[in-house]
């Protein structure tokens, strides 16, 4: 069976109804404009071993049809476990040709076994043309955890010292465009055939001044954003005193994951052929990848449409979630026939790639992947 045969829904077909408000049409800042309902979604709503429940069953199922419980992780055989645990960001970087690096922000990777001194940061950061502010996010990591915006050298010192031992940390760029988008991309082994699967829209977490509450009190009392001061893992940079004027919109984190959140909608309205002919030239501007979602912040969607106007974050492989499925406005069972489509394809490449003879990898091995993940999670700094 190849890729092709498995083809998740690519456009969603609600457009606007989609991504954006009941109220008022048209882009705000780079993407649709939200209304003022931003409740959490069915899925949001279930509990995490819930949603597992079903998911586990298709990937037993699908793993006795295909004869390997491990077959995703030989989708992108240049990346550890084809990207479904344990891999680096780096890894997806430093394989690049040169027109996915043109559209990739700069970075620099910064080793924690002997932390530098702030001079040595300094020069790292020069070489490769970096600035404050910037991101530092670990070398391995997922939903944000140990993201932080950083505005200068000493904060970025604090940042090296409370980070794990004989770690990676990836310096990269701070991108101040609001719109902030995750791709999916598949390409099938057998025809080569290359596209966008599926696009969500990601919203910071954020709150509306109504001119009387201060910050916090704005939090407390929104369904969404008070999930940010519940995470032990996530540290408010906001000044929750302040009081923001009526209609100000306060952004509240660096990070637009739903763990601090933020909200994901269904961008499939705005997938053209010209954006997936952008994405696809870059994946194959990489070794061997077919599988994966790009984090791309960009200016306008209707840039992001016409293939431009967008640079790369981060890129993740085989166990890149389904976010779009995480819009409220999606059903239960919408986000579940998205997550199972893509589980699907994933099972269909990995097989296309082992009869090229591509190995996957073993259950132990990757059980002890995922263990080292988990614990490195857990020692992190607090994203921001």
């Amino acid at each position: 069976m190849s890729a092709a045969n498995s083809n998740p829904r690519q456009v969603s077909g609600r457009a606007n109804a989609t991504c954006g408000a009941a109220s008022v049409p048209g882009e705000r800042r780079g993407r649709p404009a939200l209304s003022s309902r931003q409740r959490p979604g069915a899925l949001e709503r279930m509990p995490k071993w819930l949603i597992c429940i079903p998911l586990a069953v298709q990937w037993l199922w699908l793993a006795a049809r295909y004869r390997s419980a491990t077959l995703p992780s030989a989708a992108n055989p240049a990346i550890t476990a084809g990207g479904l645990v344990g891999e680096g960001k780096l890894e997806y970087f430093n394989g690049m040709g040169p027109t996915a690096l043109a559209a990739t922000a700069r970075y620099c990777p910064v080793s924690t076994h002997c932390k530098p001194t702030a001079a040595e940061l300094l020069q790292m950061m020069a070489d490769t043309g970096l600035s404050f502010p910037v991101i530092a996010k670990p070398d391995l990591g997922l939903c944000g955890y140990g993201v932080r915006r950083i505005d200068d050298i000493a904060a970025l010192r604090g940042y090296l010292a409370a980070f794990p031992r004989d770690e990676t940390v990836v310096l990269q760029a701070y991108l101040p465009q609001d719109g902030e988008a995750g791709i999916f991309y598949a390409r099938d082994p057998d025809t080569d055939q290359g596209r966008v699967i599926g696009m969500a829209l990601r919203y910071f977490p954020q709150v509306t001044g109504d001119g009387q509450r201060n910050v916090a009190e704005l939090i407390a009392a929104s369904p969404r954003a008070g999930r940010l001061l519940a995470s032990a893992a996530h540290e408010c940079a906001t000044d929750l005193a302040r009081v923001p004027g009526i209609g100000e919109i306060v952004r509240l984190s660096t990070i637009g994951s739903t763990r601090v959140g933020g909200l994901y909608r269904d961008g499939g309205a705005y997938v053209t052929p010209q954006l997936s002919a952008a994405i696809d030239a870059i994946a194959r501007d990489m070794p061997s990848f077919h599988f994966g979602r790009f984090d791309v912040r960009f200016e306008t969607l209707g840039q992001l449409s016409a293939g431009r106007g967008f640079t790369i974050m981060e890129i993740n492989g085989a166990g890149s979630e389904a976010i779009q499925a995480w819009d409220p406005a999606t059903s239960l069972l919408e986000g579940f026939c998205m997550i199972f489509s893509k589980q699907r394809v994933l099972f269909a490449i990995g097989d296309a790639m082992r009869r090229r003879g591509v190995v996957p990898i073993g259950l132990p091995l990757l059980a002890r992947l995922n263990r080292r993940q988990q614990r490195l999670i857990a020692l992190y700094p607090p994203s921001n």
